[in-house]
C-alpha cells in the first residue's frame, strides 16, 4: 500500500486565478508544480513563472552558450567544416542516441559537412564510444569524432582517439564520473574525458540554469551555436528557421522517451514539439506515426513514450539501432513506411520477450525471498534473457517490489552486462560508484545505470550494495504525491478541460491527482478479455452518481474489499445488490469518457484505502 501524501504548497491562489482566468483549483495545481522550495514560492510561483508555464514559447529556452566548451566545441567545428575535414557523429542506440544523431548529422550536412554516423551495435559494441569505434573510425580516414548521448565517461577510449591525432568533441547529459575523497565521501572530483570540448549540463563548471536536458537537446542546442557563430554564413536565415522549427520535434520525442522530468524548458520543447508533430516533413516520423494508428493532431507524451519510443527502442534492443536512424533519413515514402512496419513488428516481438524475462525474474526473486528476506537491493542473474530487455525487466521488478533492481544478462563477449533501476530515495550511479572496481564498464545517474562485469563478481556485487545500503523499511513503501483532497461535486467538464493548460503530462509534471474520503460502492461490473479491470456506480455524501474505472491491480482491489467487508459483501457490489454501507477513501483523476459523439464526466481511480 503507497503512503499517500498531499502537498501543502501556499500562494496567492484567487490572486492567479483572476489574472490568468482560470480557476482556484487550477491555480492551486500549477503552485504545486512549480513550487520545490517553500522559501522561494514568491519567487517560483510569481505571475511570470505561471505565465511561462501556461503559454512560455521556444522564447524561453536557455541560452546554449551558458553550457562549458559549448563555444568551444561549436568554434571547432565550423572550423573543421571549412577545412572540409571528415567527421563521425557517434551515438547510442537508445531513442535519445537515435533523435540526438539525426538532429546533429542533419544540422552540420545543412552546415556543409563532410559527416556520416555510427551507432554502436548493442551486443558487439556495447554503450557509447569503444575501441573498437575509434579503430574503424581512423581507418575510413575520420578526421573529427563528435559523440552525442555518450562520451562523458569514454576517458580511455577518447585518449586513444586524441593519441591516434583525431579531434574529439564530446556533447554528453549523464552524469559526469567522479572520484570520491578517501576521507570524506561528500568531496567529489570530476573525471573529465580528454577531449578538445567536453560540453555537458552537468559539468560543475559552467552557467547552465537547468541541468536535466536530454541528449538531443543537448546537440540541438549545439547546433543553435553554430548557427549563431556563422551568422552569416550559408545556410539561408529560412533554411535555418525551418530546420531548427522541424528538428524540435525529436528533441521533443527523446525527452519524453529519455524520461527527463518535464520541468522548465523541457516542458516547452515537449509541448512545442507535439504542437508541431502535425506538420513534420520527415517521411519516416510520418510513417512510424502512421503505422501504429496515431493522430498526429492529437498527440501526447503517452504516445511519445509508449508508442513511439517503443518501436525506435526495439532497433537497439533486437537488431540495429541503424535501422531506426535510417528511417528518419529515408526521402522514399514506400521505403520509409516499410521501415516503419519492421519497427512495429519488431516492438510486438520485443513485448513478448519481456514478458516472459519479467515471469523468470518474479519467479526467481519469490523463490530467493522464501529463502530468506527479501534483499534491500535486488541484483538478478539471468543469463538466457536477452540482454536489451534487462534494463526494461529492472523497471518491472523495481514496480512490483519498489526496490532499486539490477537485472544482469549473458554478454555475448563474455562476462555479465545488465541495467539497473532505482527508486527516489536511492542514489543507484552514487552507489555502484563505491563499487567500480568490480566492473569493466559503468554509467549511468541516480534512477538507472548500465553495467558490465566479471560473472564471478555478481555475487560480490549483491553483497557489497546491500552491505553498504543505508535504506530503511520507510523507503520501501511507495510515496503517492496526489494534489489536494478535493470532493467530487467539485468536478465538472469544464474543470476537467481546464487541466489541459497543465499538459504535456509526463514525469516531473504528472496529471492531477486527487483524494476523497469515504465514497460508496453502489455497483460493479469486471471488464476486459483478461479481466483486468472493472467499472464502478459510485456517490458521495450529496448523493450524486458518478462512474469510477479502475485500471490496477484488481487482485489487490479486490483482498482489500474482502478483508474489509468480506466476500457476501463483494459479492453484492457485482449483483448491483449493495445497501450502500461500502465506503473506500480513493485517490483519483477526473477524466472525460468519449463514446459515440457524446463525453461524460468519469472517475479514474489511481489507489484506495
Amino acid at each position: 500500500m503507497a503512503k499517500w501524501m498531499i502537498a501543502n504548497k501556499k500562494a496567492d491562489f484567487d490572486g492567479l486565478a483572476r489574472e490568468f482566468g482560470i480557476r482556484n483549483i487550477t491555480a492551486r495545481l500549477i503552485a504545486n508544480r512549480l513550487i520545490t522550495d517553500r522559501t522561494k514560492e514568491n519567487i517560483q510561483c510569481s505571475e511570470e513563472a505561471v505565465k511561462n508555464y501556461i503559454s512560455g514559447d521556444i522564447s524561453v529556452l536557455h541560452d546554449p552558450f551558458l553550457m562549458k566548451d559549448m563555444e568551444k566545441g561549436a568554434r571547432l567545428i565550423l572550423d573543421k567544416i571549412k577545412e572540409k575535414k571528415s567527421i563521425r557523429v557517434i551515438g547510442d542506440y537508445d531513442v535519445d542516441g537515435i533523435c540526438s544523431s539525426y538532429i546533429l548529422v542533419s544540422g552540420l550536412k545543412l552546415f556543409g559537412a563532410e559527416v556520416d554516423c555510427v551507432l554502436p551495435d548493442r551486443v558487439k559494441d556495447g554503450y557509447g564510444l569503444s575501441i573498437k569505434l575509434v579503430e574503424e573510425a581512423l581507418e575510413a580516414g575520420i578526421d573529427t569524432i563528435i559523440t552525442c548521448d555518450n562520451g562523458i565517461a569514454a576517458a580511455e577510449q577518447i585518449a586513444h582517439a586524441r593519441e591516434k591525432g583525431m579531434t574529439v568533441v564530446v556533447t554528453d547529459h549523464h552524469e559526469v564520473p567522479f572520484e570520491m575523497d578517501e576521507e570524506n565521501d561528500s568531496v567529489k572530483t570530476e573525471i573529465l574525458p580528454p577531449a578538445d570540448a567536453v560540453i555537458d549540463p552537468k559539468r560543475s563548471e559552467g552557467e547552465y540554469p537547468f541541468k536535466e536536458i536530454c541528449g538531443a537537446v543537448v546537440a540541438y542546442k549545439f547546433l543553435q551555436a553554430m548557427s549563431e557563430l556563422n551568422k552569416d554564413g550559408e545556410p539561408s536565415q529560412a533554411a535555418r528557421e525551418e530546420f531548427f522549427d522541424q528538428k524540435l520535434i525529436f528533441a521533443g520525442i527523446a525527452t519524453v522517451c529519455d524520461v527527463m522530468e518535464l520541468k522548465d524548458e523541457n516542458r516547452v520543447i515537449v509541448r512545442e514539439s507535439l504542437a508541431r508533430i502535425h506538420r513534420t516533413d520527415n517521411k519516416g516520423l510520418k510513417a512510424l506515426v502512421d503505422v501504429n494508428g496515431l493522430d498526429a493532431y492529437h498527440m501526447t507524451g503517452y504516445h511519445y513514450g509508449f508508442v513511439i519510443g517503443p518501436c525506435l527502442n526495439a532497433t537497439g534492443r533486437l537488431d540495429q539501432a541503424t535501422r531506426a536512424l535510417s528511417l528518419f533519413l529515408e526521402e522514399d515514402v514506400a521505403e520509409a513506411a516499410k521501415i516503419a512496419g519492421d519497427l512495429k513488428s519488431l516492438n510486438d516481438s520485443r513485448k513478448d520477450m519481456t514478458q516472459k524475462g519479467v515471469d523468470e525474474a518474479v519467479d526467481f526473486v519469490e523463490r530467493e525471498t522464501a529463502k530468506d528476506r527479501m534483499p534491500k537491493v535486488i541484483v538478478l542473474y539471468l543469463p538466457e534473457v536477452h540482454e536489451s530487455i534487462a534494463g526494461i525487466i529492472a523497471g518491472k521488478i523495481k514496480e512490483k517490489y519498489y526496490r532499486p533492481t539490477i537485472v544482469l544478462t549473458k554478454a555475448a563477449d563474455g562476462g555479465a552486462k545488465g541495467s539497473g533501476r532505482s527508486i527516489e530515495s536511492y542514489d543507484m550511479y552514487e552507489e555502484l560508484s563505491r563499487c567500480k572496481e568490480l566492473f569493466s564498464k559503468f554509467g549511468g545517474h541516480k534512477m538507472a545505470a548500465g553495467l558490465s562485469l566479471p560473472e564471478e563478481n555478481i555475487d560480490v556485487l549483491r553483497a557489497k550494495l546491500n552491505e553498504n545500503c543505508t535504506l530503511t523499511e520507510e523507503d520501501f513503501v511507495p510515496i503517492l504525491h496526489l494534489d489536494m483532497v478535493m470532493p467530487l461535486k467539485y468536478i465538472d467538464m469544464d474543470l476537467i478541460k481546464e487541466f489541459s493548460l497543465l499538459e504535456p503530462f509526463g514525469t516531473g509534471n504528472s496529471k492531477p491527482l486527487f483524494a476523497q474520503r469515504d465514497v460508496t460502492l453502489l455497483s460493479g461490473r469486471i471488464l476486459g478479455k483478461n479481466k483486468n479491470c472493472g467499472k464502478y456506480r459510485v456517490t458521495d455524501e450529496g448523493g450524486k452518481l458518478y462512474d469510477m474505472m479502475f485500471f490496477g491491480d484488481m487482485e489487490r482491489w479486490h483482498s482489500f474489499l474482502n478483508d474489509k467487508y468480506g466476500a457476501n459483501k463483494v459479492e453484492d457490489l457485482y449483483s448491483g445488490m449493495t445497501d450502500g454501507t461500502m465506503k473506500v477513501s480513493i485517490a483519483y483523476q477526473p477524466d472525460i469518457n468519449s463514446y459515440q459523439g457524446r463525453e461524460s464526466v468519469q472517475i479514474i481511480m489511481n489507489d484506495f484505502t
